[in-house]
């Protein structure tokens, strides 16, 4: 049976004793030339940087080294959501240019989004969008405006049809060519997400073949990534934010693996913080089972990890949620450690850049 709930912050989670955090916990300075604005010519041609959590020591390698680093037995588990082109732009009924983000489709009619333009539409606004689409906002919840089309294909044909994909801010560019299949991973499978599941981007089709070969199996979930994942943390005391919401399914199947990789003596490595996100909500009882449903996580340092061995992820914004759970894995003080050598070693950053391999500071993590 396939439990459907609400995931919650990590305060209603297992945690450990950790002093008070403040924002600043989390800074790190970062040359704006690192940040990568196109991906590498070859997906799997990044740089990898491997943290041992215990001992903090670092290890430069290539991403495509992956193979060497793994073991017969391990368990990658990866998130299979596909990117849609949900950046749309238009102007509202009174002149006034607005880019919409759709965040999610409840059919094809309707859908929440979030809306840029120099005034917020209200509640009873017409919005025409590119693409000859009429659309009107009935409501508003939070940061995120209630849409309704009243005339055009539906909100899943005007996003292919129209629709750009939503890159990153920090890119700093519009949409390419390049980035309807760059930023998107080689199996994604199932369309939701706003925004990618980046950990992946850097497996093609050979290196998944190579991994497969060592002895290494692929499980699969899907977390739709929403444009929440880049809200900025806005207050200074870091256990007192909320997190966005996020739809994700867990499979029995993945967790019999997950089980029977455990049983066999193998490791379970998280292809990214929404793995992470997805697995740990999906053991919020206690006990890892089926889960689909909604999740709003929040994974900071304190937070006793139930699923993973090990975690695949690029490098996070300072002062992120991400950067908060990579450093409740492989410890504060090591990643920060980490990020220096990074950027003294021009490392690439954030969507499009290299990547990390971490182990926690304790074998028994996660078990």
């Amino acid at each position: 049976m396939v439990r459907q709930k609400l995931a919650t912050t990590a305060s209603s989670g297992p945690l450990l004793p950790y002093r008070a955090m403040r924002l600043t916990d989390f800074h790190y300075e970062l040359p704006d030339d690192l940040i990568a604005r196109y991906p590498a010519a070859e997906r799997s041609a990044s740089r990898l940087l491997c943290l041992d959590g215990e001992s903090g020591a670092l290890l430069d390698r290539r991403f495509s080294d992956l193979p060497q680093l793994l073991r017969a037995g391990d368990l990658l588990v990866l998130n299979d959501t596909r990117v849609v082109p949900a950046r749309l732009f238009g102007r509202k009924a009174s002149g006034g240019l607005i880019e919409v983000m759709i965040e999610r489709v409840m059919d094809s009619r309707h859908a929440s989004a979030r809306v840029r333009a120099s005034k917020s539409p209200r509640p009873g606004a017409e919005l025409l969008l590119d693409g000859g689409a009429r659309v009107l906002v009935t409501g508003r919840d939070d940061d995120l405006f209630l849409l309704e089309m009243s005339e055009g294909p539906g909100f899943p044909a005007l996003m292919e049809a129209s629709g750009h994909m939503p890159l990153p801010p920090y890119i700093r560019r519009a949409d390419e060519a390049i980035d309807r299949e760059r930023y998107q991973t080689v199996y994604a499978r199932e369309p939701g997400a706003v925004a990618a599941p980046t950990a992946g981007l850097h497996f093609d089709e050979a290196l998944l073949a190579a991994v497969e070969r060592v002895g290494v199996s692929l499980a699969r979930i899907t977390l739709h990534v929403g444009a929440g994942t880049f809200a900025p943390v806005r207050v200074d005391d870091v256990t007192t934010h909320r997190m966005h919401s996020e739809t994700l399914t867990v499979s029995a199947a993945t967790c019999e693996q997950i089980a029977e990789t455990r049983a066999g003596g193998g490791r379970v490595i998280a292809v990214g913080t929404t793995v992470v996100r997805a697995l740990e909500s999906a053991a919020a009882t206690g006990t890892l089972e089926a889960y689909s449903g909604e999740t709003d996580i929040f994974i900071y340092p304190g937070y006793r990890f139930r699923v993973i061995d090990g975690l695949l992820t690029n490098f996070h914004l300072p002062e992120s949620t991400l950067l908060m759970l990579v450093s409740a894995f492989s410890g504060r003080d090591n990643i920060l450690a980490a990020y220096r050598h990074a950027v003294a070693e021009r490392y690439r950053f954030f969507s499009y850049g290299d990547a990390m391999f971490l182990h926690p500071p304790h074998p028994s993590a996660g078990r």
